[in-house]
């Protein structure tokens, strides 16, 4: 039986994930704890609790280097940490200043990388860190979508790829499945699957973009995903990995949780 593997969120969009036991899937269809947060450029014209392009954001796919940057949420106390190299860079809550510290210290350490979208942009500066540490809203997607890929599908990319060890960490899926075919979750696409005791609506394929040429280590763009997916896979569009929206209440989602098509 096809059963989950790895569960993850992403507190900070655009930056490393959260490997969970359990996932909280909300009515509203997104992860709870999920891009609750996310450093928007100054030109943005979204309001901070608004949904907006990934584009108006410090993201991988602008900002590959961002790899090399590992963030912990403290969801209770709603407290973010940012380590370089194993190194505290900046710690700080969500108060005022403690906000304007987060964006000072990352706004200098993004100057320094050899690719980001700040040099010569004077006004995506300052920064601005949104959202409320709590509310999931900044998905790629602004109807939010828990997003799910089998490591099946991963195995085919990354033969394709010529590179064995490549990571689903470049994908920032919140559910890994085992146990079904390769690309059998595409399969699903405008039908309703259960996980555990959660029942979702497979709403879309996942687009992709350059943020999966990045090495989720180190931020080289080290592997052409996008190319492989479209020449290889005969693809229109790169994608990789299902959106879905959950249904009723909701629930929670447990590594080793049967998965199916209902």
């Amino acid at each position: 039986m096809p059963r989950v593997v790895a569960l993850y969120r992403y507190p900070v969009k655009g930056f490393t994930p959260e490997s969970c036991d359990a996932l909280t899937a909300l009515p509203d269809g997104r992860a709870a704890g999920d891009r609750v947060l996310g450093f928007r450029f100054a030109d943005s014209p979204a309001r901070d609790e608004d949904w907006s392009r990934k584009y108006e954001f410090l993201v991988l796919v602008n900002t590959p280097g961002l790899a090399r940057l590992k963030v912990r949420y403290d969801h209770d106390a709603r407290r973010l940490r940012i380590d370089h190299d194993g190194r505290l860079l900046v710690a700080a809550g969500l108060d005022g200043a403690g906000r304007k510290r987060l964006c000072d210290v990352l706004t200098d350490f993004v100057l320094g990388l050899d690719e980001n979208p700040l040099a010569g942009h004077a006004t995506r500066l300052p920064l601005r860190l949104v959202g409320d540490g709590v509310t999931p809203r900044y998905q790629d997607n602004d109807a939010g979508q828990i997003t799910l890929h089998g490591r099946a599908s991963l195995a085919a990319v990354a033969a394709a790829c010529g590179e064995p060890g490549l990571h689903e960490a470049r994908f920032r899926t919140n559910i890994v499945v085992d146990g079904i075919p390769a690309w059998e979750e595409h399969r699903w696409l405008g039908r309703r699957v259960r996980i555990g005791t959660v029942e979702f609506d497979v709403a879309r394929d996942k687009t992709r973009c350059l943020a999966t040429h990045a090495n989720p280590d180190t931020g080289a763009r080290d592997v052409p995903v996008m190319t492989v997916l479209v020449s290889r896979f005969g693809q229109r569009q790169p994608t990789f990995a299902v959106g879905m929206i959950s249904r009723g209440p909701g629930g929670v989602i447990r590594v080793g949780d049967e998965v199916g098509p209902v």
